[in-house]
């Protein structure tokens, strides 16, 4: 249960719904078998995503767009990418996971389980409710699991669960092997929000909001892996724009979802990116690829704050 709570925290940044976004950073527990280890790759497959840089007279900063579970066999921590990272003193992710996993579960639980008597059965239509439990039994757990969490958990649940057998792999994440690179370099990692803020965003949700959250992911299942993986491709060809456009067709149906998770957490994602512009040095800050996407981006929050975030070709 530790083990498949730290998972859900983890991953729950490219994942559509949970733009926390693409997909706000285990292997997945209970009845979900980790995906098999592949046999050493031969090759890798190139992959050149978005990066930007922001800077003033004494201070550089990197804005580089992460997808949080992948699958082995991408070659992206190179090029522009790897120098930007090389030149930083610091790194920003999103969040900084505890790597203690009761310390992880101690922080989800008390938000997770419902506080005001109501359950996941008495929230849903006769229909809504039989579609959801035949979604939860489709990932080995009981159909009653979560009937007194608040809805927000198993929709994410529901989101996460089945990627570990769509081949995808939170340890193949680009969060996790940038972290283990930054320790490797001594470089210090600090996030720009902590866990409990962000899982507090889904457990501040209005009811009714929560409940579109969950039937949407339940009616949508089955588009998961193949939406992912076209999220993917556009990451690793470095196309935000085409990025932006698939992260709207999946947003389409809880847009109150997209605001919270997306576009305010943009905004005040720029306001700390325009304050450590007044501190000297070079900062790597890596977040989900879908916050560097389309309108409402932090490019745009920044520009409206008269800093530009210029495109770093290579």
């Amino acid at each position: 249960m530790k083990k498949w709570f730290k998972t859900l925290a983890a991953t729950c940044a490219v994942i559509p719904f949970a733009q926390c976004a693409v997909l706000p950073g285990g292997n997945v527990a209970i009845a979900a078998e980790p995906a098999p280890v592949a046999a050493a790759a031969t090759a890798l497959t190139d992959a050149d995503p978005a990066l930007w840089v922001v800077k003033d007279e004494d201070t550089t900063i990197y804005l580089f767009g992460t997808v949080h579970v992948l699958k082995a066999g991408l070659s992206w921590f190179d090029e522009a990418v790897k120098d930007a990272f090389d030149k930083s003193d610091e790194m920003m992710l999103e969040i900084v996971m505890p790597e203690d996993q009761n310390a992880v579960a101690r922080t989800m639980m008390p938000l997770a389980m419902d506080q005001s008597g109501k359950t996941i059965p008495s929230r849903l239509t006769a229909d809504q409710l039989k579609a959801y439990q035949a979604a939860i039994v489709s990932v080995g757990l009981p159909a009653n699991a979560f009937d007194n969490f608040e809805p927000w958990f198993p929709a994410m649940t529901l989101s996460v669960l089945p990627l570990t057998k769509l081949g995808y792999d939170p340890e193949q994440g680009a969060e996790k092997l940038l972290t283990k690179f930054a320790k490797a370099d001594a470089k210090p990692v600090s996030g720009l929000e902590t866990l409990e803020e962000q899982l507090g965003f889904f457990d501040q949700l209005p009811d009714t909001q929560q409940v579109a959250f969950l039937n949407t992911v339940v009616r949508d299942m089955d588009k998961l892996g193949p939406m992912l993986d076209k999220m993917v491709a556009l990451w690793a060809k470095g196309d935000p724009d085409g990025l932006a456009v698939a992260m709207n067709e999946s947003m389409a149906a809880t847009p109150e979802l997209a605001k919270t998770l997306l576009y305010d957490r943009n905004a005040r994602w720029a306001d700390q990116i325009k304050t450590r512009l007044d501190k000297p040095g070079t900062v790597f800050i890596a977040v989900g690829a879908g916050h560097l996407a389309g309108e409402k981006s932090v490019q745009d929050y920044l520009k409206a704050q008269g800093l530009t975030a210029t495109r770093v070709e290579y």
